[in-house]
């Protein structure tokens, strides 16, 4: 591809991006061919010496599709947009100028180990990062995160949910979402042990949910039955399993050992 065909697609690709709404196919098409183009000019895992604009833009490509993943919900293809950014952010960061979706990007990846429950690696990442330990808390890209992490391991829930109205960036809401997720099956499992039947109010309340129709989907999926009439959701139970004791084996047993004294004796 010539690069004036590049510059082309780039400049289409960014019109499309920061287009109200986003147009998320039209992105996915072009980012599709961007690539290609990428590959063909060493760009896409580039060594050695390139050009800096040439640099720039292939970041500047590859910055974009990993924020369009997260709007195509493609959490896979974001992973790989993340591992071909590393490139640029390590090995030329020192050349290339700063980019400002450098830190946005690394706090998405943040999040999305939290989902995964990759808590060892979220604190190595997170001490790798190329920002002081004290500046943290003025960054809200990072900040976000490492709130979300500490209120996970504190078991404050409701913080987590009303991050979601915090997030610096749309796309960090669709990974608060999955964690919320994660969060509402622990929830559930509790509630199965500690209750028989709930109120359907008092079970949205419990799991977040802000309308009826969301509990009553979930519920579903639980398999918990459903009483419109009196309001309530009772709670699928497992059968206990009843551990029945060898009688006999046990005093048998208990016969052999008297014998084995009796002879020590």
């Amino acid at each position: 591809m010539s690069p004036s065909n590049l510059n082309a697609l780039y400049n289409n690709l960014q019109q499309s991006f920061n287009a109200k709404p986003c147009d998320v196919k039209k992105c996915g098409s072009l980012l599709a061919q961007l690539k290609i183009a990428l590959i063909e000019s060493g760009l896409l895992l580039p060594h050695g010496e390139n050009n800096l604009h040439d640099l720039v833009v292939a970041r500047d490509i590859l910055e974009i599709g990993a924020f369009w993943s997260i709007r195509a919900h493609d959490v896979p293809s974001f992973d790989r947009y993340f591992s071909q950014l590393q490139t640029f952010y390590t090995d030329y960061s020192s050349v290339l100028p700063p980019s400002k979706r450098e830190l946005p990007i690394r706090g998405l990846n943040l999040i999305r180990l939290l989902t995964q429950n990759r808590i060892a690696d979220f604190h190595t990442t997170l001490e790798s990062l190329p920002i002081r330990a004290e500046a943290i808390a003025d960054n809200p890209y990072i900040s976000h995160p490492v709130n979300l992490e500490r209120w996970l391991m504190e078991g404050s829930y409701s913080k987590v949910w009303n991050a979601r109205e915090e997030a610096p960036a749309e796309e960090y809401k669709f990974f608060v979402d999955s964690l919320m997720g994660t969060i509402r099956n622990e929830i559930a499992s509790c509630e199965e042990t500690a209750y028989e039947s709930l109120p359907l109010k008092d079970a949205a309340t419990l799991l977040f949910f802000l309308n009826q129709s969301d509990l009553l989907k979930f519920a579903e999926q639980r398999g918990w039955q459903i009483d419109l009439a009196a309001s309530t959701i009772t709670f699928a139970k497992k059968a206990e399993e009843k551990a029945e004791i060898p009688k006999e084996k046990l005093i048998i047993a208990c016969l052999g050992y008297a014998r084995e004294l009796e002879q020590i004796v």
